[in-house]
């Protein structure tokens, strides 16, 4: 048995016992990251690494992360640790502090395995707008599968058994999604409920951190390090972080569980239906109350025009610093215009580019009304409809995706008029800062699929519960591409 295929709780039992050191966990979690062939880093913190893990020597029972393996997304800063966010622009940024979620893992005493690629700047949910290149699916040894976006360094990280934990960061479905791609636990909290502080801003009104892990029992576990008050961060929130761990397996009976019928609808995917009704099958032999709930169609492919005009204009007004002269570097010029001008069309992919031309148009002034401020109260329908449905069921259930992992010839990042309604629902869960997860449910080919579970704010407690259910119905625990691909 390899110890570092274990989850974290299992991995935490051994490290109690002894049987394992956190020495030889990182070095094995070292190898493996160097023989990565999915370009899953950005850097690898091989010295950092070897000399936390080598002073911990006295288990702490009492602390699930002592001596775990993690990864770290690039758009996380670390103190005196390269941070680019995956972009030209910030190919030498050294931070001079921690993201409070960096250093809350670091006090207890996590090991820090490497800093993970990412879509550029966190836009793009194809895994392969990096500076780097292209991340790959671990399950697809061809390499011609995607394994999503933004956060495709850290799903690609944990999946292929490198680490039981990995940070990220979610703003339209950036942990979520690839977490069904990948076989993966992956989480979003409440709005406010970790801070932020130290995750660079893609457009604060939709950012949350999130994480990746191989069991919903150990994201449970990470929330309860990760959540809490943070005085760096104002909209960090102060009230009390649960238990969520005490009632993780209790009954579900009686739970009303909402199923999206124009999500279903649109999924083309026979095989991803009958997986996902399986699940709803299983729920309901547990005692759950399922039922389909009409959301209204044109809110739903209202989604993804919104998504883009509130985040691209977000993104536009965060990154302005990203300049060639208060971020990045000199491409020449001389004027402050072409100095600017030269730092960003270099710096930057044609996507980030693109993006940021629909943010500032959409900022003009002329543009507001038609625009930024349509896309506001667009937001604010979809959030009412979503808090309606909240309020006469306990959790909204839906697939994490309409399909497989696809392959890169058949996925863009790129402005369609087609209503992709079952590949940007996720985004519901950042519109209203609501907590969500995804979990895998099944496979299609050896290829992972995974369902969402959507609740209210604050009730991850009753989130978690529900998941562990499914996960427990489905018995998916604990995958990786390790255990599957040969």
């Amino acid at each position: 048995m390899n110890y570092l295929d274990l989850t974290i709780k299992e991995m935490h039992e051994a490290l109690v016992k002894k049987e394992i050191t956190p020495l030889e966990l990182a070095k094995e979690a070292i190898k493996r990251a160097k023989a990565d062939t999915n370009n899953a880093f950005e850097t690898i913190l091989e010295d950092k690494a070897i000399e936390i893990a080598s002073e911990l020597t006295e288990p702490e029972e009492n602390n699930l992360f002592w001596g775990i393996p993690f990864g770290i997304k690039d758009n996380f800063s670390t103190k005196n640790i390269l941070t680019t966010g995956s972009s030209e622009i910030l190919k030498d940024y050294i931070p001079v502090f921690n993201a409070t979620v960096v250093e809350k893992l670091l006090n207890a005493h996590a090991v820090p395995i490497a800093k993970t690629c990412l879509d550029e700047l966190a836009m793009g949910g194809t895994g392969t707008t990096g500076h780097k290149g292209i991340t790959y699916n671990p399950y697809d040894p061809k390499h011609e599968r995607l394994v999503g976006g933004s956060s495709c360094g850290s799903a690609a990280m944990v999946s292929a058994g490198i680490a039981p934990f990995a940070l990220g960061s979610d703003t339209g479905d950036s942990v979520r999604k690839p977490a069904s791609f990948a076989g993966l636990v992956g989480f979003k909290p409440t709005w406010g409920r970790i801070s932020r502080f130290g995750l660079f801003p893609f457009a604060p009104s939709l950012d949350h951190v999130a994480y990746f892990t191989r069991s919903v029992e150990d994201a449970a576990f990470a929330l309860s390090l990760l959540a809490g008050r943070d005085l760096h961060d104002a909209t960090s929130s102060n009230k009390k972080v649960d238990d969520y761990i005490s009632n993780i397996n209790d009954t579900i009976k009686g739970k009303r569980i909402a199923i999206l019928k124009e999500v279903i609808d649109s999924i083309r995917d026979e095989k991803v239906l009958t997986i996902f009704n399986n699940t709803v099958e299983k729920l309901k032999e547990n005692g759950a109350i399922v039922e389909n709930v009409s959301f209204d169609l044109k809110l739903l492919e209202a989604c993804y025009p919104t998504y883009m005009v509130i985040s691209c204009a977000e993104a536009t007004s965060n990154n302005a610093n990203l300049d060639g002269i208060k971020f990045g570097p000199r491409y020449g010029g001389d004027t402050y215009q072409e100095v600017m001008c030269n730092a960003r069309t270099k710096g930057f992919c044609e996507l980030i580019r693109r993006r940021f031309i629909i943010g500032s148009f959409s900022l003009m002034r002329e543009n507001q009304e038609d625009l930024f401020l349509r896309a506001q109260k667009a937001r604010r329908l979809i959030v009412n409809r979503t808090n309606e449905i909240l309020n006469n069921y306990d959790f909204i259930y839906i697939p994490a995706a309409p399909n497989i992992a696809p392959k890169f010839t058949d996925s863009s990042d790129k402005l369609s008029t087609n209503y992709l309604i079952a590949d940007n629902i996720l985004v519901l869960g950042n519109f209203a800062g609501l907590p969500s997860i995804t979990l895998p449910i099944g496979l299609i080919e050896n290829m992972p699929i995974g369902g969402n579970l959507m609740g209210r704010k604050f009730e991850e407690k009753e989130l978690f519960k529900i998941a562990k259910n499914i996960e427990d119905g489905t018995g998916l625990y604990n995958l990786s591409s390790r255990k599957l691909v040969k």
